[in-house]
């Protein structure tokens, strides 16, 4: 599932309209549809993070479903990569 798919799920369990989603984050129906349907790519952090807000999600699941560090990880990608390779490995 993308970015996209996702979030209009979670739109929609909250039922909030589309338009009324759209002009909370102060962009145009139209963007946020072709978002939704996953005929745009995710949109900035900005908006993936005010997005959560709004439907009171985690914000680092809305990165991860977008494919994306969120932007507090991104200052430091260094850090954040060496601590995932010194996780213990869940292969079994």
């Amino acid at each position: 599932m993308g970015f996209g798919a996702y979030i209009r799920g979670k739109r929609e369990a909250a039922n909030i309209a589309l338009n009324d989603f759209a002009r909370q984050l102060d962009i145009s129906p139209a963007y946020w549809s072709r978002i939704e349907r996953e005929m745009e790519k995710a949109p900035k952090d900005a908006l993936i993070t005010k997005a959560a807000e709004l439907l009171g999600l985690d914000a680092d699941e809305a990165f991860v479903e977008a494919s994306r560090l969120p932007p507090d990880m991104q200052q430091n990608v260094g850090a954040v990569v060496r601590a995932y390779r010194k996780r213990p490995s869940t292969k079994a």
